[in-house]
């Protein structure tokens, strides 16, 4: 079955990847918008969809509302809601269409995928994977850079 969506636990995977606001709360929004900049790039890189999902609680009062397109969606979670019920909510609808894979460090949450018919990965494992998508990618533009310049230098016939 296809991935048809990558369902991020965003607070779970801040606190996993202090790299991406070095000297900065996890929690803050320079470490938001730094997760939002590289997921945006894996999402360009994979071609799957993601939604990041916050707790809503942590949302700051006067944040703008994030842009969202169906293709890279942020969402912050209800009043009484917590991420982890959107995640599961959003897993029980979209498991129909195809592979769902869910990115948190809580297990129990992972258990709770699984038995919806998800997929789970650690946050470990998949900053392992978008650094490597990343990297591949970087490695395939600096390619087609390099023939590309090849091909502009070659002497033109007249």
């Amino acid at each position: 079955m296809a991935l048809v969506r990558i369902l991020v636990d965003g607070y779970s995977l801040l606190h996993n990847w202090p790299e991406l606001a070095p000297g900065r709360p996890r929690h803050s929004q320079a470490a938001r918008e730094g997760l939002v900049a590289v997921l945006s790039r894996y999402r360009d890189a994979s071609g799957t969809p993601i939604s990041l999902i916050f707790d809503g609680s942590g949302a700051p009062a006067t944040a703008e509302k994030p842009h969202s397109t169906a293709e890279f969606e942020i969402l912050y979670s209800g009043p009484g809601q917590t991420a982890d019920d959107v995640i599961e909510r959003v897993t029980h609808r979209m498991v129909r269409y195809g592979e769902v894979l869910v990115v948190t460090d809580d297990r129990a949450e992972r258990d709770t995928v699984l038995s919806l018919g998800g997929s789970a990965a650690s946050c470990e494992q998949f900053i392992v994977q978008v650094n490597h998508a990343l990297t591949d990618l970087g490695r395939d533009l600096d390619r087609v850079n390099r023939r590309e310049l090849r091909r502009f230098n070659r002497p033109r016939v007249e």
